[in-house]
């Protein structure tokens, strides 16, 4: 994982060029990422969702893929988000801008997510068995549903991010 400040404070994931990814980690061993025998992989499937935000099968549950663009991303719990690194000059800066960010952003519609417990955000192109190789981040969530959100911002000329906000959902 790629650490921009001290070490330990936020840790960022980065991707090869493709999306990225969080898998359920009871159903880790189910991503193949792009080294599927099928005609069109798990890194195939994650590539084909349209917008910043998308939901795919995998084994029993179900992975977020954070699309759109391979941007920087780390999870602040503290938001219960996601943010994306789009441009920014300084990560001090780009995390001031965050607080702000979630009160003023346009939020694309929410879509659903159930997860079985804590998620492994990594490069879609690894498969699950080899994610501790890759740049990584364990994301903790209650097993449950959750809303999730996203929305791009520009809170400075020269800042831009990407949010995806995961807000838990009561049991129904």
């Amino acid at each position: 994982m790629v650490r921009y400040a001290e070490p330990g404070a936020v840790e960022w994931v980065e991707s090869g060029g493709g999306p990225l990814i969080a898998v359920p980690e009871a159903v880790l061993p189910f991503w193949t990422g792009a080294d599927g025998e099928e005609t069109a992989s798990d890194y195939d499937r994650a590539c084909e969702v349209d917008g910043h935000v998308g939901l795919l099968p995998v084994g029993d549950s179900t992975a977020l893929v954070l699309g759109d663009e391979p941007a920087a991303t780390a999870y602040l719990p503290d938001h219960g988000a996601f943010v994306r690194w789009c441009a920014g000059n300084a990560e001090d800066e780009l995390l001031d801008s965050v607080p702000a960010a979630l009160r003023t952003a346009q939020w694309e519609p929410e879509v659903r997510w159930d997860v079985p417990g804590a998620v492994l955000l990594f490069d879609a192109a690894w498969p699950g068995t080899d994610s501790g190789r890759a740049d990584r981040v364990r994301v903790a969530l209650e097993p449950g549903p959750y809303a999730v959100r996203a929305a791009q911002v520009r809170p400075g000329p020269e800042t831009w991010l990407g949010l995806v906000q995961v807000r838990r959902l009561a049991n129904r």
